[in-house]
C-alpha cells in the first residue's frame, strides 16, 4: 500500500495508486444540499486535499472518481469555472504581502475569463471575472479558498491583524454581490473568525465544522481504519512485537479520540495514523511537525492551570467561535487540535474538553513546561533521561539531572 503522505493533490494521489479511504459520498451530500460552507479542521487534517477533490469534481474529472461512491451518486458531469486560492506557503507579517496576493489571484482570473476596465477595485474586478466566467462556460462558479485564515493568524496580537482583517471583509463581501454567479463556494481553515466580522456582508456560509453529519469529512473513523488498513495494522503488530489486536489499541491510544459534534464520533488523526503504517512505528508525528507560532505566543501568558480549564464544561459558542485571549486560549486550543469533546450533556447542551490522545497530550504539556520553566534542555528529552536514570537505579544520575535542570531554571520562577 502506497500513503499519501504530504500530497493534497487529488489527481496526484489518484493517477499515483496512493490508498484513498472514500469521503466522497460526503462531498457528494454537501455539494447537493448547499451552496456557501466553511468548514474548519486542525492543520494536516486533509482540508487542501478536500478542497483539490472538490476541484477535480466540479471539472467533471469522472476518470479519477472511477470506483468511488460518488460515481455512482452523481449522473450529470459537467465542467464549471473553477476559482481556487490557497494562502499557504506565504509570510503575511510582511505589510502587503496579503495585499499582493489577492492582486495576483484576481489578475490571473481576469487572464483566463477576461477583464471589464470598468471595475476598477479590487473587488469589481474580482465579480466582474465571476460573471464573465459564467457566461463562458454557462454554469456557476466554483470558489476554493482553502486556509482562509492564515493572513490573520501570522498577525494575531500585532496592529498588522486588524488591517488584514479588514482587507479579507472586503474582499469576502463580494461573495453576496456575486451570489447570481456562484454554483459552490467553500472556505477552509483552522479557526472561526465569525466573531471578529470577517465574513460581513459575506452570504452567511453553512458551518460543518460542528455538523453531526459531516464529522467524518476529514479523518479516519474506527470504521475506516478497520476497512481500509487491517493488513497494515498486522504488519505494524509484528514490528512492534506484539498481536494485532495490541497494535489497534496502541494506535486508538495514540492516534484516535478527536470529536467534532456532540455525536462523539472518533476520528483518528490522518497524518499521524499514514506515518505510522509507512515507518512501522508509534511515534510523535504530527506534534512533531511544529506547534504554530500563533498558538506559542498564547500560552506564553496564559497563566491558568491547565486542568482547571479541562474541569469545566462549556457551551459551545465558548470553544467554538473565535476570538480566543491569553485570558481565554479555549477556542484556538481546541480549533487547533489541541482539545477536543470529550462529554456532552445533552440536558445543558454542554460540552467538556480535552486532550484528544497520549500524542497531543504529553507534546502539549511538554511545551507548555519548556515555555514555562524556559531551560535550555527540553523538558521532554529531560525527563526521558530521568526515566531511563529512574528505571535503572540510577541515584547518582537522578542527582545530576534534578541539579542541572534546576540550576537551568531562570531566577524570576524560583
Amino acid at each position: 500500500m502506497k500513503f499519501p503522505i504530504g500530497i493534497q493533490s487529488f489527481e496526484k494521489l489518484r493517477n499515483g495508486g496512493f490508498v484513498y479511504v472514500d469521503k466522497t459520498a460526503l462531498m457528494y451530500k454537501m455539494v447537493d444540499e448547499g451552496v456557501v460552507y466553511f468548514l474548519s479542521r486542525p492543520r494536516r487534517f486533509g482540508k487542501s486535499l478536500l478542497t483539490s477533490t472538490l476541484k477535480a469534481y466540479f471539472q467533471g474529472r469522472r476518470d479519477l472518481f472511477q470506483g468511488l461512491a460518488v460515481e455512482r451518486l452523481e449522473t450529470d458531469w459537467h465542467e464549471h469555472p473553477i476559482f481556487h486560492m490557497d494562502f499557504n506557503g506565504l509570510n503575511f507579517t510582511e505589510p502587503g504581502t496579503l495585499e499582493k496576493k489577492l492582486e495576483t489571484f484576481v489578475a490571473e482570473v481576469e487572464i483566463r475569463y477576461g477583464k471589464n476596465e470598468l471595475a476598477t477595485t479590487l473587488g469589481d474586478r474580482f465579480k466582474a471575472a465571476l460573471e464573465n466566467a459564467k457566461q463562458k462556460f454557462g454554469r456557476g462558479c466554483v470558489i476554493l479558498i482553502d486556509e482562509y485564515d492564515k493572513p490573520l493568524l501570522d498577525v494575531m496580537g500585532s496592529p498588522q491583524e486588524e488591517v488584514n482583517r479588514e482587507i479579507l471583509k472586503s474582499f469576502y463581501s463580494v461573495f453576496k454581490a456575486a451570489d447570481e454567479f456562484t454554483r459552490f463556494v467553500l472556505l477552509t481553515g483552522v479557526t472561526k473568525f465569525s466573531q471578529v466580522s470577517v465574513f460581513s456582508g459575506f452570504n452567511q456560509p453553512i458551518d460543518l465544522s460542528m455538523n453531526p453529519a459531516f464529522e467524518a469529512l476529514c479523518g479516519i473513523t474506527e470504521e475506516e481504519l478497520h476497512a481500509y488498513f487491517t493488513d497494515e495494522v498486522e504488519t505494524l503488530a509484528g514490528k512492534l512485537k506484539c498481536s494485532a489486536a495490541e497494535a489497534f489499541q496502541k494506535i486508538k491510544r495514540h492516534y484516535d479520540g478527536y470529536h467534532f459534534s456532540e455525536n462523539m464520533t472518533d476520528i483518528y488523526n490522518p497524518f499521524s495514523l499514514l506515518n505510522a503504517f509507512n515507518s512501522g512505528r508509534i511515534s510523535d508525528f504530527w506534534f512533531s511537525t511544529g506547534t504554530p507560532t500563533y498558538l506559542v505566543k498564547l500560552m506564553e501568558s496564559f497563566k491558568e492551570n491547565i486542568n482547571d480549564l479541562l474541569a469545566k464544561q462549556y457551551n459551545e459558542a465558548e470553544f467554538a467561535d473565535y476570538r480566543a485571549t491569553s485570558e481565554r486560549p479555549l477556542p484556538m486550543l481546541y480549533q487547533s487540535g489541541y482539545l477536543t469533546i470529550k462529554s456532552y450533556d445533552p440536558r445543558r447542551m454542554r460540552y467538556r474538553l480535552g486532550f484528544p490522545n497520549k500524542e497531543v497530550k504529553s507534546g502539549f504539556t511538554a511545551m507548555l513546561a519548556d515555555s514555562f520553566f524556559k531551560t535550555k534542555q527540553s523538558v521532554g528529552s529531560w525527563t526521558s533521561e530521568l526515566a531511563d536514570a529512574i528505571e535503572d537505579g540510577d541515584t547518582e544520575g537522578m542527582r545530576k539531572l534534578l541539579t542541572a535542570f534546576f540550576a537551568s531554571v531562570p531566577y524570576s520562577l524560583r
